[in-house]
């Protein structure tokens, strides 16, 4: 959330547009000595609309400018003008974006399909001109309404990205390298913990041209759901995904025991949200070309009783049966 580059969460001040007051006029046309009320009404005040754009892919824009403010209604003027309407104003915002309540987090809106919208301030309703009292006992009417003010509202925008699988492993895992390779997405990649700071999206693409598309998100330690480390902020991109990918390093480059790893990774999902646990996921077992993978995969599966896919994504080995897998686990979309 704190990049400046991807944004996660922002709290958004909608503010509405005021209606147009009503008018005050009478008829003053030559050869019409007694002409009667010709105010015209006000206009109504714009609204603040947010509308789902999947090329929009964070709340950067709204983290830079939060306060989020429509047009005011025009006035009403003589001969039974109507005042101009205020201008909408149009907010994009990714495709899988929460729209809370800021005071007590409500839920109003889950804005999930491109082009969506949802209102989230009211422009005030144009006042009432003087036109409208007339009547055969009174024919020179004075009274008029004002326009109402608009709408104010804060939000709090939460954004859960769409995807179709989501990749989970502890840093250095390799989940960056294999995503890379499995799709067109080229993320950093780099020998280090926490490489990746950002979900990052790659689509998938078969030879029927059909896509899924894979999430990869930053690493994870023990304690994630609870706030420690870098990924315990992106957990929630993982909530939307049909199916998990558990990445095992299962060279274990960094000293740590591949069948610990799976279960801490499992743990910290179940702590986050229960469902996770039981969401349709693969095991994968990469960095395969270590010297020391083949006997820490025999001893993973004596010890998880899991049975994952031997893969190496840096010398792209067991690729295409991963690809294989992950069309039968999930239905690729056309998002």
């Amino acid at each position: 959330m704190k990049s400046r580059t991807f944004v996660d969460q922002v709290t958004l001040h909608a503010i509405a547009g005021d209606g147009g007051n009503g008018c005050v006029a009478f008829r003053r046309e030559k050869y019409v000595p007694r002409g009667g009320p010709s105010g015209g009404d006000g206009g109504r005040g714009g609204h603040v609309i947010l509308q789902g754009d999947r090329d929009v892919a964070s709340l950067i824009g709204l983290y830079y400018q939060p306060h989020q403010r429509a047009d005011n209604g025009g006035h009403g003027q003589g001969k039974n003008l109507h005042g101009r309407n205020g201008r909408d104003r149009i907010v994009k915002i990714p495709c899988g974006t929460e729209v809370r309540r800021a005071g007590d987090g409500a839920l109003l809106a889950d804005i999930l399909a491109h082009e969506q919208t949802f209102r989230a301030a009211r422009g005030g309703k144009g006042g009432l001109g003087n036109t409208h009292w007339k009547s055969a006992t009174h024919q020179a009417p004075r009274e008029h309404t004002d326009g109402e003010p608009g709408e104010q509202a804060e939000l709090r925008l939460t954004l859960k990205l769409l995807a179709d699988v989501g990749l989970v492993g502890f840093p250095n895992a390799g989940k960056s390298s294999l995503l890379s390779v499995l799709s067109d997405a080229h993320p950093k990649v780099g020998a280090y913990p926490f490489t990746t700071l950002n979900p990052v999206i790659g689509t998938v693409i078969f030879e029927d041209y059909s896509r899924l598309t894979v999430a990869d998100i930053p690493g994870l330690i023990e304690g994630a759901h609870d706030g420690v480390g870098l990924g315990h902020d992106f957990l929630r991109h993982i909530e939307r995904a049909a199916a998990l990918v558990f990445v095992i390093d299962m060279g274990a480059v960094d000293g740590r025991e591949p069948a610990d790893d799976y279960r801490k990774l499992r743990e910290e999902l179940r702590l986050h949200r229960e469902d996770l646990d039981r969401r349709p996921s693969i095991v994968v077992a990469n960095k395969m070309d270590l010297p020391a993978a083949r006997d820490n995969l025999a001893a993973f599966q004596r010890e998880t009783g899991a049975d994952p896919m031997a893969v190496s994504a840096i010398a792209r080995q067991g690729l295409d049966a991963l690809r294989s897998a992950l069309r039968r686990q999930v239905a690729p979309s056309d998002r």
